[in-house]
């Protein structure tokens, strides 16, 4: 055999190390960590590596969670309680993007696998006292600070949570507890959760560009005086022959469940919005203004249920009539339902920009426009520029690229 010299080894060994280290670069990184426990101090999560979560992931007060672009979050299949919850003086300053979401996901692909993002703020509560407890880690929330800032959820996609704590709790996928406007929520999807979608307990915080696909539970849902604004909400339910389950209401909002006139009540300014309903014959309501709650709701589009509208309680009817609460520049492909008979569906329609029975065409449930709308920019500016009713236009689809 002729010998190997010298210099020749060392260029082929040269040559594998730079094949290993070219291999390795290529495949998925994985940090060897669980996330769980308390964090006290600040972490960085980094773009391009995935990390599992086993039990509950606490930010307290002072730290900081940062989430690059593009982390992938896998709650472990096990007896643990997997969730992510932001303490009262923590923060999350989490930024994906459309083509590098951060995508929280679980082993167990299956509704109510894991148990969702929660975030406790210092903002306003209409409970006894000041403050309350989070249903999921009992960590203090609410307070006087309506400004208060838990930092930053930007693109991120939750899959699969709804985790059922007791017959009373489970969790939802994206949780606001008294979450103040300081902080920014924008281009979000909760995707087949068995709970609700996004669930807000009072709080001023605004939101943009919302996705709840497949929620078993409600899509959006709010209480405890929850007094925020919203932009470009949408809301999908598949069939339940489809997915194997019923979903609930579209939107389900409440002021206060114990006391209908707590202070501060409920009253979101919401806009452009598409909810599409699954036709469901159990579950036949779309919007469910309940409890005491106002709202001030333009450029919405609702189908896919039978009373796509329903009202209920004296108070929140009334805020209705006096026109406290407002009604916009919205078409319903169902009815509206009026429980107490203060308000009506003739009330409704008697603004000429409303319409009850209305025909429009969604492409794959969600996307489509139709022409006439608020420009509520005026308003608050907050909120982008619109002229039409509706979240996504056909020319526009700003769920592309990150919604699952």
């Amino acid at each position: 055999m002729k010998k190997m010299n010298f210099k020749t080894a060392i260029i082929i060994l040269g040559v594998l190390c730079l094949a290993v280290s070219c291999e390795k670069r290529n495949e998925p990184e994985t940090d060897s960590a669980d996330l769980a426990g308390e964090l006290t101090e600040n972490k960085t999560l980094l773009s391009g590596k995935t990390y599992s979560l086993s039990g509950g992931l606490h930010v307290k007060a002072g730290a900081v969670l940062t989430i690059e672009p593009g982390v992938i979050i896998v709650a472990k299949d096990d007896d643990i309680v997997d969730y992510i919850l932001i303490e009262q003086g923590g923060k999350i300053m989490a930024r994906g993007t459309a083509t590098a979401p951060i995508v929280m996901t679980s082993e167990k692909k299956e509704p109510g696998a894991w148990g969702g993002i929660h975030i406790c703020g210092r903002a306003p509560i209409n409970v006894t006292g000041t403050q309350s407890k989070s249903e999921i880690g009992d960590a203090l929330y609410g307070g006087n600070d309506p400004a208060d800032n838990s930092g930053v959820l930007s693109y991120i996609r939750a899959e699969y949570t709804g985790y059922a704590f007791s017959e009373e709790k489970e969790a939802n996928g994206f949780t606001f507890y008294g979450v103040g406007n300081g902080t920014v929520v924008d281009h979000l999807q909760s995707y087949k959760g068995s709970d609700d979608g996004f669930e807000w307990f009072g709080g001023t915080v605004n939101v943009k560009y919302l996705v709840a696909t497949d929620n078993s539970d409600d899509s959006f849902d709010w209480t405890e005086g929850w007094c925020g604004m919203g932009q470009f909400l949408v809301a999908v339910q598949s069939p339940s022959a489809t997915i194997g389950y019923e979903c609930d209401c579209l939107i389900e909002a409440d002021n206060n469940s114990k006391n209908f006139a707590a202070e501060p009540v409920s009253f979101p300014i919401l806009a452009n919005l598409t909810l599409n309903g699954n036709g469901s014959t159990l579950n036949k309501r779309g919007i469910r203004l309940r409890a005491g709650t106002r709202v001030k709701l333009y450029n919405a589009l609702v189908t896919g249920k039978i009373n796509c509208l329903t009202t209920e309680t004296k108070e929140t009817e009334s805020s209705l009539v006096e026109g406290i609460s407002v009604l916009d520049h919205i078409y319903l492909a169902g009815k509206l339902s009026a429980a107490e008979g203060i308000y009506s569906a003739d009330m409704f329609i008697a603004n000429p920009n409303n319409g009850i029975q209305k025909d429009f065409n969604l492409v794959s449930g969600y996307i489509g426009t139709v022409a006439g709308g608020k420009d509520m920019s005026l308003v608050n500016g907050f909120f982008v520029k619109t002229d039409y009713k509706g979240a996504v236009k056909a020319d526009n689809d700003w769920t592309a690229g990150w919604c699952k």
